[in-house]
């Protein structure tokens, strides 16, 4: 091996691109894009790109917090009566606080050891089926779930209909064979925009 310059490790994370999502007829909610670039050793993928909401968020500092108890987490922008998801001001100020949470939660080495992380930023699975792969629950690892799944949506496939189509049960460290999603490549996922963007808020 020759000797190279020693890289400095780095992770970009932007929080941006927020959208008006219809729950149902009455309900509606924001969700933002999470565009993670990085050369860091912690992450299982180097380029990621997820929706998130606003209670995701508050889910994944609760859980953090719980797992982290001696460590005082940053805060996230405040849930008020007077948000309006119309006012791009209100909406672009939630927004700020939503990433300076994020940037100040990766410079953390201990939060950055918690699975639930990487599954919020590098996958689009549902709280409780991020805490179900945390826990064991489900027979994909930590890291198949961020490898096969960062494209679906929000489901693990239900794997009576795996075994049905007779996938190989003991190839577990396939990649994205087993789910059928196609090219990995990185880039893909959420219509992400490859290029590592200099923006800062």
């Amino acid at each position: 091996m020759t000797p190279k310059h020693e890289k400095q490790e780095f992770v970009t994370v932007l929080v941006r691109d927020p959208r008006i999502q219809k729950e149902d007829s009455w309900h509606s909610y924001i969700d933002y894009e999470i565009f993670i670039h990085t050369n860091s050793i912690c992450f299982t993928r180097k380029t990621s790109c997820v929706r998130r909401r606003y209670r995701e968020f508050v889910w994944l500092r609760q859980r953090l917090q719980s797992n982290a108890v001696l460590i005082q987490l940053p805060e996230l922008p405040s849930r008020t009566p007077f948000f309006n998801m119309n006012n791009p001001n209100h909406v672009d100020h939630r927004r700020q606080g939503l990433q300076a949470f994020l940037e100040k939660i990766l410079q953390d080495a201990l939060l950055l050891s918690d699975s639930r992380l990487h599954l919020f930023l590098q996958t689009q699975l549902s709280p409780e089926d991020m805490e179900a792969c945390v826990s064991g629950q489900t027979k994909f690892s930590v890291a198949d779930a961020i490898l096969s799944f960062a494209s679906l949506n929000r489901r693990f496939p239900i794997e009576d209909e795996e075994e049905k189509k007779g996938k190989n049960d003991a190839d577990s460290d396939s990649e994205s064979s087993s789910s059928g999603l196609g090219p990995s490549d990185d880039s893909i996922s959420c219509g992400c925009k490859a290029s590592p963007a200099s923006e800062e808020s």
